[in-house]
């Protein structure tokens, strides 16, 4: 695999392979193969005990053995044990996840803990059921060990690691104010006494301050111990969640992916998209087909077919489920065509599901002529009635300056700063090395007030990206734009055109037919009313109204079980669904501090 973001894994294109071009995928790492019940019912029991653990402080009559011991250590031996039991338990459960996905790093630590809370358990609570139970587990997991293979990304420790210590530090600045401002200490302690304080409060432990209102030192007790809860949780979640490696091209990788275009790309209208900055890139060992990837919520997802020649995709098929397997990734493709499908369910023994179909606009049989084009034929005349203008030129032949105008006037009318986009979309305007690309603008007495960018596909087909206009513009700017760009074709050399991608457009067009059955109507009810936020019906009569030809693009996934989870994930990365996230990097710009500490990219050395 080759990563151009210095994640650390080395490019297996340059090292030897027992996999031939074309060989079967099922001959991965062992954890492919390994026992699918070991991790499900390891998570099982560690959920449980977890949980035991956090009730179990609800027992008085722990609270009373406890305290017959008390006055050895006042205070001090029921806050450690009640603290330890809720800490174990709460990292139980969040690990119990780590276990299902044959995380070794969640091996370890469950091991570990298993051990620490069999001994608290014999020694103080005698909760002998619930230490039996831990040890038969811990027995268990240390004799499938092999099972639990599952690496994760260093960066994602190191980071939660850094978060950890500015927790840490900030809780302690948060307990400090506290007791200034609580005025309710017994006497003048020193500032070392009032850290030492905050630090013991933060595990559950009674410090050297003395509160004069014991009710004020209760509630400092709930308050840093609040605080030491939260610090753990997020430092336990940065360390324990999916890896997701920063994915970006390389320069290197990108040119070897346009090699392949330059013989392939005719083959798949989505296989320009595989240049997106934010993906990665697993090659065959001979380098005549490669996938382009993003890892996503524990999910490695790819889009479209994989390039290069059909006969290797077999070879990078293999490395990718191998990759998937080695980090226990939910490998999942998106928008492939039907060969590629079969090719991935073959090779992978992998599901396939129709998620839709792309609508294709062959330029010669295009006219705006008939019934069927009355709609298209009557906006495009109005919008030309209203002064707008086309210009449909390719990328490298548009000045620089103006060039920059467009992008300047096209990100101003972008609704949010979140780029949609995965499967079907590029991501920018104008970069280096898309001088191919097709730009269609309309202007209004000479200013831009939409565009339209179509990226190649093949030497004579264009797929297209993005559509963005003025909102403040005439309607039916989009479909000026596109007709506009099926007129232009012939100059451009372009004999086909690719739409947007209309979901499940099969179940919306058959669903209202008459006579289609309850089945099929309700599940078009379930797709309209999803409409409202997702734009399927929109996208498909906006399509429809070209009369295209539809061809079928597939959802791959392992299994049914796992499609909940890979569909969140493809949501995610085509930007359907955005986690709410401090955006630090803007914070800083408008700060002025955007420059500040960051070094300069490194770009890998040409693979060999």
């Amino acid at each position: 695999m080759s990563d151009s973001d210095d994640a650390g894994h080395a490019d297996r294109t340059s090292a030897p392979s027992a996999r031939a071009e074309g060989s079967q995928a099922s001959g991965g790492p062992a954890g492919r193969r390994g026992r699918g019940w070991v991790p499900g019912s390891a998570a099982l029991l560690t959920a449980l005990i977890g949980l035991s653990d956090i009730l179990g402080i609800f027992r008085p009559d722990l609270m009373q053995r406890l305290h017959k011991i008390n006055y050895l250590v006042p205070g001090t031996l029921t806050n450690v044990t009640r603290s330890a039991d809720v800490l174990i338990g709460l990292m139980l459960l969040m690990l119990a996840h780590g276990l299902r996905r044959r995380k070794r790093r969640a091996w370890q630590a469950v091991a570990a803990l298993l051990a620490f809370d069999i001994a608290i358990h014999l020694i103080h609570s005698q909760r002998i059921v619930t230490a039996v139970i831990s040890l038969v587990l811990l027995i268990a997991l240390l004799l499938f060990r092999d099972e639990f293979y599952a690496e994760g990304d260093p960066r994602t420790r190191w980071r939660a690691l850094w978060v950890f210590g500015g927790l840490v530090v900030a809780d302690v600045v948060i307990g400090l104010t506290y007791i200034l401002a609580a005025r309710g200490l017994a006497e003048d302690y020193s500032l070392t006494q009032r850290v030492q304080e905050v630090i013991y409060g933060l595990i559950g432990i009674s410090g050297p301050v003395q509160w004069a209102p014991e009710a004020r030192g209760d509630l400092f007790n709930i308050f840093t111990s609040a605080l030491g809860i939260f610090t753990l949780l997020v430092t336990a979640y940065l360390f324990l969640r999916p890896a997701e490696p920063r994915a970006r091209l390389s320069r290197a990788d990108a040119g070897r992916v346009r090699e392949l275009l330059a013989k392939q790309g005719d083959r798949d209208s989505l296989g320009y998209f595989a240049l997106r900055d934010d993906k990665s890139v697993i090659w065959s060992p001979t380098g005549k087909a490669c996938i382009c990837y993003r890892v996503v919520s524990g999910v490695m997802l790819a889009s479209g077919d994989p390039i290069g020649d059909p006969e290797a995709w077999p070879g990078a098929i293999g490395p990718f489920l191998d990759e998937a397997a080695r980090h226990a990734w939910a490998p999942a493709v998106m928008g492939c065509s039907e060969t590629g499908a079969e090719v991935w369910c073959r090779e992978g023994g992998l599901s396939a599901l129709e998620l839709g179909d792309e609508a294709i606009v062959h330029t010669a049989d295009f006219s705006l002529s008939g019934r069927s084009m009355r709609n298209v034929r009557q906006m495009v005349n109005r919008v030309a009635k209203h002064g707008y203008v086309a210009q449909v030129r390719r990328v490298g032949d548009i000045p620089r300056p103006e060039l920059d105008a467009i992008v300047r006037a096209a990100d101003t009318w972008r609704g949010s700063q979140t780029e949609r986009g995965f499967s079907m979309a590029l991501g920018r305007i104008g970069a280096p090395g898309d001088e191919d690309c097709v730009l269609a603008t309309a202007t209004e007495d000479g200013v831009v007030r939409a565009v339209l960018q179509l990226v190649p596909w093949g030497p004579d087909g264009l797929s297209l990206d993005l559509m963005r206009r003025d909102k403040g513009a005439q309607g039916g700017l989009n479909d000026f734009l596109i007709v506009e760009t099926i007129k232009a074709s012939s100059s451009l050399g372009v004999k086909r055109i690719s739409l947007n991608f209309a979901v499940f457009r099969a179940a919306l067009e058959r669903g209202e037919r008459i006579g289609a059955g309850p089945v099929l109507r309700a599940w078009r009810s379930v797709l309209i009313f999803m409409s409202k936020w997702f734009q399927i019906e929109s996208l498909y009569k906006f399509n429809a109204k070209f009369c295209p030809v539809w061809q079928p693009r597939f959802f791959v996934f392992p299994s049914t079980r796992d499609a909940p989870r890979i569909a969140l994930a493809a949501l995610e990365a085509e930007a359907f669904l955005v986690w709410p996230r401090l955006e630090l990097r803007r914070i800083a710009r408008k700060l002025g501090l955007a420059r500040l500490g960051r070094a300069p990219r490194r770009e890998p050395a040409p693979q060999q």
